[in-house]
């Protein structure tokens, strides 16, 4: 059983493996369709059955004791209990997992070859070793969706990397702590300083502070942008291009390099260069 991290992966990784002989069935996603064929594995006839997610199946959430902004202090969150769960909108994609798991032997993970990816891998390993616990785990690392590079991924499978998912599950956790808590007192304490505030919510997120610093940042170098004159060089090259029929005028426009000067005499300088050996050698 192979698992990719989105159909259109799966898709082109049953392509290159199949030679377009593959048969494809539904899974109980609508988006997440099941392929299977024949290949010829390390002198071994096998049968593979490729199949996807859509990104992560689970999330993380803070015990139900804990969700009422009313049932305990902000700061308490930071000891609450976790526990991630297949998320609504992926419990089809997990069904269809299942479903494949009980007749494979082997799970290969084809997730993206990053950090996220290694947690994903992580949370189909944990739906599918469900349905069958014997089945063996590899992981296939892989650079591009090319012939050469998958099938070399396949002939040198490896071990899922814990260290890099248990990165992600670190890093979620303790967005979901900052967001949670510090979302509840900020909001908990304004909305009884300033009216007008009773019915909204004011948030808080480790990434949503610098990314509102980078639109801020924006914003003002916008604002504060005085436009200068500039000069440039435009190089087109003509060639007439005659056939049986008729006569055409090709042209091709070249960009320069530089693109720009704000110095009109050193953009002069250039251009009388080019004037006087208008001769060009292509280098690349």
């Amino acid at each position: 059983l192979h698992v990719a991290e989105k159909p259109s992966v799966a898709k082109e990784l049953t392509s290159i493996l199949s030679n377009g002989k593959a048969k494809r069935i539904d899974g109980f996603s609508p988006y997440n369709c099941v392929f299977i064929f024949d290949y010829n594995l390390q002198g071994q006839k096998t049968q593979m059955i490729i199949t996807s997610v859509t990104g992560h199946l689970m999330e993380l959430e803070i015990d139900g004791r804990y969700k009422s902004w009313t049932s305990c202090d902000p700061i308490t969150i930071f000891d609450a209990p976790v526990s991630k769960s297949i998320t609504k909108n992926c419990e089809l994609i997990a069904k269809t997992l299942q479903r494949e798991s009980k007749k494979a032997f082997c799970l290969v993970l084809w997730l993206d070859c990053d950090r996220e990816g290694e947690n994903i891998a992580y949370e189909v390993i944990d739906v599918c070793i469900k349905a069958n616990p014997r089945m063996q785990i590899k992981r296939a690392r892989f650079s591009a969706l090319i012939p050469a590079d998958i099938k070399k991924a396949l002939n040198n499978l490896t071990a899922p990397n814990k260290s890099d998912s248990d990165a992600v599950d670190a890093r979620q956790e303790i967005d979901l702590r900052i967001g949670a808590a510090f979302t509840r007192l900020q909001t908990m304490r304004l909305q009884k300083k300033f009216q007008g505030l009773a019915n909204r919510v004011i948030s808080y997120g480790p990434c949503q502070f610098p990314t509102l610093g980078f639109v801020v940042d924006r914003f003002w170098r916008s604002v504060s942008f005085v436009s200068e004159p500039f000069w440039t060089i435009a190089v087109c090259i003509e060639k007439q291009e005659t056939n049986d029929i008729d006569s055409t005028l090709a042209s091709v426009e070249l960009n320069w390099k530089r693109n720009r000067l704000f110095d009109r005499l050193g953009c002069l300088i250039y251009y009388e260069k080019c004037a006087e050996s208008p001769t060009a050698t292509v280098i690349d």
